[in-house]
């Protein structure tokens, strides 16, 4: 049996086990990269040690350490209430934000993995206050950070194009970036409107300002009478204390009454205004993700080396606030994610991609493969770097692009929108940065979802893009 072979057996066996039995598939994963680099492939540790995503396992422990220590202080919840006020409070509109960011910052060369370090824990606090479900807004941080990954001026974008260039293929910038942003921009619209009752909720107050027990919806009323009075609605029993001093106990049925001093009129905006006063330490945190953003953004320097350096000077200006952040640190997730990965870069190593992609070439029939190939693309980018698979991808469909059928303008953007639309697996960066931040939702549970719908994209994704851009022949 060759080396290829057994190494992609071995990876269906470790998913097999780890569905099975309670063990890490991180885990699992080491052990098979040193057992099949070893026994199979005859590489030294050292080559094995080397597949070891450092710079991923830095950007999980630095980012979740720097804002368990946010999460600590308060400064996310107040991110959270000065997201509720540039709003004005309206649920429906925080998703479509969230992807027009992500978007935007990727647009203009950040790279994918480095917004979603930055957005995803603010995007999941405010999730989690609000009763929005995370995989509605982790969707929108990973599709959101793709639909702008191929502009001309980003990180996937300038790789393709030149991937593209040296290998004398006719490109286009345009073509490649709307396609990406289409593909994404669809699949958030379809969850945002699948999502529509946040529409029929309308708006929320700041958190800080309302505290509610009970399953209804409780909504409350002042007037400037000398006594306030409220209404609650639900369909149990709740109480509801803020700004208006009394109590709403609901009777059962959904209904109650308040007494308490006299007020005048307590709008949203007021409510939200008085919440949004910062400690100093809450400052100087706010400071510091500040210049993260600008230190990766601007200045191009390595977010989870940052994400740590930050992480220290907080710590070291407030021992006391911070006790307990290393131990918040998703240490199971960066062992899953850095052992899955570095049995794909064992894989790489060994030539496995090489031979699948090879196989697929050699069948011949040119629409065929180039579905084909953007399976390989997605497959393979769910597991390991977008920008490696595009770089080894693109240069091994040229002998099929030179034949004219498919386009090689269609075939490209198609490629590159199968591997990169993949990227909410949590194997992928962008993904694994989702479950280790991810609020509101059981870590294990978020993990197992976004496993599902990663899987679905992936079986879907390739064939949309293939379809829309490759088979009808309308691009060059």
């Amino acid at each position: 049996m060759s080396a290829e072979l057994l190494s992609i057996l071995a990876l269906i066996a470790m998913f097999v086990v780890a569905t099975i039995f309670p063990v890490n598939l991180g885990a699992l994963a080491l052990v098979g990269a040193f057992l099949v680099g070893t026994l199979a492939a005859g590489m030294n540790t050292d080559a094995i040690l080397d597949a070891f995503p450092g710079s991923l396992f830095v950007i999980l422990v630095g980012v979740t350490l720097l804002f368990a220590i946010a999460t600590n202080n308060g400064t996310v919840d107040w991110l959270v209430r000065a997201a509720v006020h540039l709003v004005r409070g309206r649920l429906a509109a925080i998703p479509l934000v969230v992807f027009a960011v992500s978007a935007l910052l990727t647009a203009v060369g950040a790279p994918a993995p480095a917004v979603a370090a930055i957005l995803a824990p603010i995007a999941f606090g405010f999730a989690a206050d609000h009763r929005i479900h995370p995989m509605l807004i982790g969707l929108m941080v990973a599709h959101g950070t793709q639909a702008g990954a191929f502009s001309p001026i980003s990180v996937l974008g300038g790789i393709v194009n030149g991937v593209a260039a040296e290998s004398h293929l006719p490109g286009n910038n345009q073509v490649l970036f709307l396609s990406s942003f289409a593909f994404n921009a669809a699949v958030a619209v379809f969850f945002v409107f699948g999502g529509r009752g946040l529409v029929r909720r309308g708006t929320v107050t700041a958190p800080s300002d309302e505290t509610t027990t009970g399953s209804g919806t409780p909504t409350v009323t002042a007037t400037a009478t000398g006594t306030a009075t409220g209404t609650a609605t639900g369909t149990g029993s709740g109480t509801v204390a803020g700004t208006v001093a009394g109590t709403v106990a609901g009777d059962g049925a959904g209904s109650g009454s308040a007494v308490g001093p006299g007020s005048a009129v307590v709008t949203q905006q007021a409510a939200l205004a008085s919440g949004l006063k910062l400690t100093p330490h809450q400052a100087l945190t706010l400071t510091g993700i500040l210049v993260l953003c600008l230190a990766v953004l601007a200045h191009k320097l390595d977010v989870g080396l940052t994400a740590v350096t930050v992480a220290v000077v907080l710590m070291l200006t407030s021992p006391k606030s911070n006790k307990g952040a290393v131990e918040r640190v998703a240490w199971p997730t960066v062992l899953l994610i850095c052992g899955v990965v570095t049995y794909v870069g064992v894989l790489q190593e060994i030539g496995t991609v090489d031979h699948v992609g090879s196989a697929v070439a050699a069948i011949g029939i040119p629409l065929l493969v180039a579905l084909l190939i953007c399976y390989v693309g997605g497959v393979v980018s769910a597991f390991a770097s977008t920008v490696g698979i595009l770089g080894a991808l693109v240069p091994l469909a040229v002998p099929l692009l030179s034949q004219g059928t498919p386009g090689p303008v269609a075939m490209i953007a198609a490629l590159s929108v199968s591997s990169a639309i993949v990227d909410v697996s949590p194997f992928s960066t962008t993904g694994a940065l989702l479950v280790a931040n991810v609020r509101g939702m059981h870590r294990d549970d978020f993990y197992r979802r976004l496993l599902a719908y990663g899987g679905v994209i992936v079986l879907v994704g390739p064939l949309a893009a293939w379809t829309v851009l490759v088979a009808p022949g309308w691009l060059g």
